[in-house]
């Protein structure tokens, strides 16, 4: 990277914590344009408690000079790639999870993304759910089964990046006044709820939020569904959270 190449480094979630001094001090300081590939992000299941890639989000995001970015499908992960190779800008970390895909439709012609944006799926005025990652389709089944059963229209709204993060939607968000919901494939500490509460608070915005992915604990091994639903990050636990907030909200 200092000869002037991109380098894409592919590497587990949990493996690349640690190698977190290097990548301060051999990346980050100089800005360098290397992309981070990270696999096995979030939740992994039967590899164990080892494995599980849910530090990723929080301990990367204190690092300066460096992009987080989480698609939510293949297309989504094809296009931040794409986007990664030709930026200009330095160090890029994409995560994302093991497993199958979601989106059938994945070769697509790929494009460029505009760093730090984000995009609003579906709009609504009742509960507003922000997610990063794959999680974005959990939660849009919840958000749907939501609508259809109690007739609570929730905004939701896909992140892409933790940072930077997208000012403008977490602006429409506040400015919305409505129950805040976030949805991450990672620790709830030091992730997108801790990004989205800090910036409600810096900008004088106090909605209620209420932050959904790992509790303070390690996970255990399993398969990726009883993990789910040990940790409430599930379809059930989004949909409850949004029927609770709204609920709050009306009281």
């Amino acid at each position: 990277a200092k000869d002037g190449m991109r380098p894409f480094c592919a590497i587990y979630s949990s493996f690349l914590q640690r190698a977190y001094d290097h990548i301060i001090h051999d990346v980050a300081i100089q800005n360098l344009p290397v992309t981070f590939c990270i696999d096995r992000a979030g939740i992994v299941g039967e590899d164990g408690v080892t494995h599980h890639g849910v530090f990723d989000l929080s301990y990367l995001r204190a690092i300066p000079n460096l992009t987080i970015a989480s698609p939510r499908d293949e297309a989504s992960l094809r296009n931040l790639l794409y986007t990664a190779q030709s930026a200009d800008r330095g160090p890029f970390a994409i995560r994302y999870p093991r497993g199958k895909g979601s989106n059938p439709d994945w070769r697509t012609p790929m494009h460029e993304i505009a760093i730090g944006r984000g995009q609003r799926l579906v709009d609504g005025n009742d509960v507003a759910v922000l997610t990063i990652g794959p999680m974005a389709n959990k939660a849009a089944a919840a958000i749907e089964r939501a609508r259809r059963e109690n007739g609570i229209e929730a905004a939701h709204y896909d992140m892409i990046f933790l940072k930077p993060i997208d000012e403008q939607l977490l602006d429409e968000v506040g400015r919305k006044g409505c129950p805040v919901i976030t949805v991450e494939d990672g620790v709830r500490d030091g992730g997108l709820g801790s990004a989205v509460t800090e910036w409600m608070n810096d900008h004088g915005y106090h909605p209620h939020i209420t932050r959904i992915g790992v509790p303070d604990m390690f996970v255990p091994h399993g398969k990726v569904p009883q993990l789910m639903n040990l940790c409430r990050m599930d379809e059930d636990a989004i949909y409850n959270a949004i029927v609770q907030a709204n609920n709050n909200h009306k009281l």
